[in-house]
Parts: C-alpha cells; sequence; structure tokens
C-alpha cells in the first residue's frame, strides 16, 4: 500500500514539474503588464516634460531620459520596492508591505509634506483622520496598471480611485444644486494644495540633486475633463536666470467635509484680482518671500507674476531680472475662460 501511494505522489511530483516547464516555456520573452504601469514607465513625469508638448525639454535641450538628469531614477523597476519583505535571511512578498502607507509616502513627497503640514495644524484629511490609508481609495490597478499603458494619472480610465466610489449620492445643498455637475469634488473640498516653486534645474544636472521651495495655503482652480476642479502650480529656474510656469489640475489628499463658503470663490478679492489682467503669486516683502492665499483662479489672458531664486552655495538668492520662457498646462488641464472668471469675480447673487 506504501509503495502505491509513493508512486501516485512520485506521478504529481512529475505532472507538476512538466506542468511548471510548459508554463515557462510559454511565458518566455513575455513582458509583465505591470512593465506598462505608470509607476513603471513614469510616463506621466515624461509626457508633460516633452518638448512636442511644450514641457521643459523646450528649453533644456535634454530628453527626459538623458543621463544627466536623473528623472528615470524615480520609476519601480522591480516589484521589490514594494512588495519585498525580510525576514532573518529569508526574503518574500507580502501584500502587507504593499499596503504601509510609508512605502507610498518613500516617494509620493508632496502628500507626505501636505499630510505633515495639516498634523502640525491639527487639520488633517477627513480620511486619514478616520485611519484611512491609501490602498483604501486606490486599487491594485491604480498600482499595477492595467497592461495599457497612459501618458499621464490624469489620462481618463488611467486611476480608479475617486469620490464617487464611496461618495454615491451628494447631499442636496444649495452649492450641489447650483453647480450642476460643473465643478469636481475637489474643487470645494480640498483645502490646499502644496507647490513646489523654484526647481532648481541646473543642481539637478550637475549634482544630480532636487532643491525647491514648497509653499501652502492656496488651492488653484483649473479646467479638467469638463469640469472645474482643485489645480496646482510650479516654478522652475534654469541658467541665465530663465524661469518656466506650469499650472496642472492637482488633486490633494487635505480633504475637508464641509465645501467651501460662496465667497471664498465668487466675489473674490482674487476673482477680482485675476480678472483686471495681473496676478501676483509670489514676492519679496522686507527681505522675505510672500505668497498669495486661498483660492487663485487660473485664467486664459491673466499674467501671473512670482519671484524666483537661485540656488547658491547652498542658499537661496531672489532675482529680479528674470527672463521668462513661458507657461505651460499639464496634466490635460486648460485655464478658465474668461465668461468663467468674469462669474468668480461676481459675488453671488449679483448675476
Amino acid at each position: 500500500m506504501l509503495k502505491i501511494v509513493n508512486r501516485i505522489i512520485l506521478a504529481i511530483f512529475l505532472i507538476l514539474i512538466i506542468s511548471g516547464i510548459g508554463i515557462a516555456a510559454e511565458s518566455k520573452g513575455q513582458q509583465s503588464f505591470f512593465n506598462s504601469s505608470l509607476h513603471f514607465t513614469t510616463k506621466g513625469m515624461a509626457y508633460w516634460y516633452d518638448k512636442e508638448n511644450g514641457g521643459l525639454e523646450t528649453h533644456t535641450g535634454l530628453p527626459y531620459l538623458s543621463e544627466k538628469l536623473d528623472c528615470i531614477n524615480c520609476h519601480i523597476g522591480s516589484c521589490d520596492v514594494c512588495h519585498k519583505t525580510i525576514e532573518g535571511n529569508k526574503s518574500f512578498y507580502t501584500v502587507k508591505a504593499a499596503r504601509n502607507q510609508d512605502v507610498c509616502l518613500s516617494c509620493h513627497k508632496r502628500e507626505r509634506t501636505i499630510m505633515k503640514i495639516d498634523s502640525d495644524n491639527k487639520q488633517e484629511d477627513v480620511h486619514f483622520s478616520k485611519g484611512m490609508q491609501c490602498m483604501d481609495c486606490h486599487t491594485a490597478r491604480d498600482v499595477h496598471g492595467d497592461g495599457k499603458e497612459y501618458n499621464s494619472m490624469k489620462q481618463t480610465g488611467a486611476i480608479d480611485a475617486k469620490c464617487e466610489n464611496c461618495h454615491k449620492t451628494l447631499t442636496e445643498t444649495t452649492a450641489h444644486k447650483i453647480h450642476n455637475g460643473r465643478l469636481d469634488c475637489n474643487a470645494c473640498h480640498v483645502r490646499h494644495v502644496v507647490s513646489c516653486t523654484n526647481c532648481h534645474f541646473e543642481t539637478l544636472i550637475n549634482d544630480k540633486k532636487r532643491v525647491d521651495m514648497k509653499l501652502s495655503g492656496w488651492t488653484f482652480l483649473i479646467n479638467y475633463n469638463g469640469q472645474v476642479t482643485s489645480g496646482n502650480m510650479q516654478t522652475y529656474v534654469l541658467k541665465d536666470n530663465k524661469t518656466f510656469l506650469i499650472f496642472a489640475p492637482q488633486n490633494s489628499h487635505s480633504v475637508v467635509k464641509e465645501g467651501r463658503k460662496c465667497s471664498d470663490c465668487h466675489g473674490s478679492e482674487n476673482a477680482k484680482t485675476a480678472q483686471n489682467g495681473s496676478f501676483v503669486l509670489t514676492w519679496l516683502e522686507n527681505g522675505e518671500l510672500k505668497q498669495s492665499k486661498g483660492i487663485v483662479p487660473i485664467a486664459e489672458g491673466v499674467e501671473y507674476k512670482f519671484i524666483p531664486f537661485n540656488y547658491i552655495n547652498g542658499k537661496w538668492e531672489p532675482f529680479e531680472n528674470m527672463i521668462f520662457l513661458g507657461l505651460q498646462y499639464a496634466g490635460y488641464g486648460s485655464p478658465l475662460t474668461k465668461e468663467q472668471l468674469r462669474k468668480l469675480a461676481t459675488p453671488m447673487g449679483k448675476e
């Protein structure tokens, strides 16, 4: 009887080996669909940087994959980055490791910054305050991709996470009725965004070091996918005092339960100032950098001004005689129209 059992076990073992060889042969030369994901390709970064889209490459002359840049080093080269777990002298993969929020924040540093700001001010994101983490909203497909190469996380279909997945119905409020789908949830429920300003390109090239000045306390309004949503700005400083400005849609994980007051956007001083054709984002006051706060509309025909800083010998030094290279709308965003800005500059009830 024992011999028969042993023969059966041996037969099963051989079948498994042969099957394994067959599977390996079938998959040989095939590429994991993860290799098409944004986490692997970093196409989101490459897309806005590309000269074909009016990005920084237009002015730097350096392609995204240039050896002089370290941009490609942001990508996730293997499953190890998120899933690897070590116990003793053994390594293995676990889902638990990938669900650790610190793993996400080790790369998504802008979100780490805004979480710290909110925590220090005792005004945490409504979701984080309830103990939620990244993977409670972002699916495995958001992380691993679906086999299709997307240009950006803002491209339709690239990301599953959205407010409506959990918030199936809207509370009957005046704001929801009046806006009637013309606003994305973020436009009213994002508290503020963190902007990376004065990203110093020469330091990136020469020292392979990323330096910038982070500013918060504002949220930009920009058009995206048929709605007005929250946005962000980013300024770059290149050699010879050249500067570059970017506006893009940006979801910030600083979400509030209660939406904004009407007067935060409509009839605000920021909206009125922008309607006059010029808006100052940052300025110097007694040698100190100051910035606008609150809701800042990003609209066509408006000149956006800022004070650039050079990074010299480890110190930031402001300069005024800059050469402005231009403005780019990235992430599938576009400016508010003049009519949209007019409505924003008009106090509620005055139409």
